[in-house]
């Protein structure tokens, strides 16, 4: 097996978005994930605990992982330093965090993406601090 070996990855705005339309949008934000309102001030993102098991008959353990969707006002997430009106984000274990600088109240959804329901269980408890 060859080792240090490093590829690269061209992901393009448009050839490589996959495009939720308004119905989507709509259905995800109202019906799927569930929503907190993010009041201005630096709000912190994590899982607190919980696992997401989408191989449950399989005896698959779970992860920890969460999609996230911000939108509805202006934030900055601290990773990327920009202000948007809307972005995505990922946690991704109960190491990872999400920083956000609130600058005006937005809305936070949390949920999850799957291809198969049926053998999926558990849930994550996410915890979410301003400071």
């Amino acid at each position: 097996m060859e080792r240090n070996v490093v590829a690269n990855l061209n992901v393009h705005s448009k050839n490589s978005c996959y495009r939720f339309s308004p119905e989507q949008m709509n259905r995800l934000q109202q019906d799927v994930a569930v929503s907190l309102a993010l009041e201005p001030g630096f709000n912190i993102v994590k899982i607190k605990s919980g696992t997401f098991d989408y191989q449950h008959s399989s005896g698959h353990s779970g992860e920890p992982l969460v999609m996230l969707w911000i939108y509805g006002g202006k934030v900055i997430n601290q990773q990327t330093g920009i202000v948007v009106g809307a972005t995505w984000s990922s946690l991704n274990g109960y190491g990872d965090s999400l920083v956000l600088d609130v600058k005006e109240k937005a809305t936070l959804c949390a949920f999850f993406f799957d291809t198969h329901l049926g053998d999926n269980d558990g849930e994550v408890h996410l915890s979410i601090a301003r400071i």
